[in-house]
């Protein structure tokens, strides 16, 4: 079994020192007109790789792109639906974050790719493995305002098709890991079938290795079975919702690349180094997974300062160091 630190999606734009203000300060000029759509664009790029850059620095072996040019987790792919408009904001989960609330007014359909040129760009300016993120079909059309005249499952159907186009794009690009985020089935365990039949067109399209289906905000535990039998190459949990979730786990196996957000991204109080490896070895000692990824447990870029951020990624890679010496003495 091998193990790696990663990253789970969003990284802060700005931080403390000076030349970390460069997004903020563009971001001002765009919205005031003072400069054009491409050199903004120019700009986010310049934060992209200094972004990535730093998750390099921190040690992790899994980067992002930090998800710099999202305004939040669900709008951002709604710019390539036709059909969706954005509404007012809309509190995310339990969280103190807003997202842009899409409203689907007509069956949606594809209006041009969004993530494609991200991937590429942040592939472009490292050598490192790069994890693409994101929305699933289930949550996005949970959290959007249906206005289309479908039925609910009809419309996860629809956007699941574009999600699809999306996924098989990144994978023609040579994205090895795609992180698709379902947070939301946690709080809605009876639409699972919904859920899963939507998901699995994006498997269909992309290759079910390279997925990871990833949840987070909510207690995996009851579902966690039931996730098992989703075909996907990994599953990602938020441990911080879920502390039994280990046991599970240890009891019931995984087949799979299993990805713990194991630290917390939402709270500034740094883990212990000894209380990530006890869950570690609990799960290395009781699966047959190939791989375990070590992540916070959401995006950083939403929640904490970007130099807690950056030592939260730190932890990680010293704990898979630890891991490592402890496996080549054993």
């Amino acid at each position: 079994m091998e193990i790696f630190a990663a990253n789970h999606s969003s990284y802060p734009k700005i931080g403390d020192a000076p030349d970390q203000q460069t997004h903020r300060i563009a971001y001002a000029r765009w919205e005031r007109g003072e400069i054009s759509d491409e050199e903004f664009e120019k700009i986010q790029d310049l934060v992209v790789k200094d972004v990535i850059e730093e998750q390099k620095r921190a040690g992790i072996q899994i980067v992002t792109d930090g998800l710099i040019r999202w305004y939040d987790p669900i709008s951002h792919i709604a710019r390539g639906i036709d059909g969706c408009e954005i509404n007012g904001l809309l509190r995310f989960f339990d969280t103190n974050f807003y997202f842009r609330q899409p409203v689907l007014k007509n069956r949606p359909r594809r209006k041009q790719p969004v993530l494609l040129r991200e991937f590429e760009y942040a592939k472009s300016v490292t050598d490192m493995p790069v994890k693409a993120v994101m929305i699933g079909p289930y949550t996005f059309t949970k959290l959007s305002i249906n206005m289309s005249g479908l039925g609910f499952e009809d419309l996860v159907l629809e956007v699941g098709k574009i999600l699809a186009e999306e996924a098989k794009d990144l994978s023609k690009a040579g994205a090895e890991l795609i992180q698709v985020e379902e947070p939301a089935i946690l709080k809605n365990v009876n639409e699972f079938e919904i859920f899963k039949s939507a998901f699995e067109i994006i498997t269909k399209e992309a290759g079910e290795e390279r997925i990871i289906l990833t949840t987070y905000f909510g207690d995996v535990k009851p579902l966690y079975e039931r996730l098992l039998e989703i075909r996907v190459g990994g599953l990602g949990f938020d441990l911080t919702y879920s502390p039994n979730l280990p046991d599970l786990i240890a009891k019931v196996g995984c087949e799979k690349d299993i990805w713990l957000g194991i630290v917390d991204g939402r709270n500034t109080k740094m883990e212990r180094e000894e209380d990530i490896l006890r869950i570690v070895r609990k799960i290395a000692a009781n699966t047959e997974s190939r791989r375990i990824f070590l992540m916070p447990s959401c995006g950083l870029g939403e929640y904490l300062p970007r130099k807690v951020a950056f030592k939260k990624l730190v932890l990680l890679s010293k704990v898979v160091e630890r891991w490592k010496n402890e496996q080549e003495q054993a």
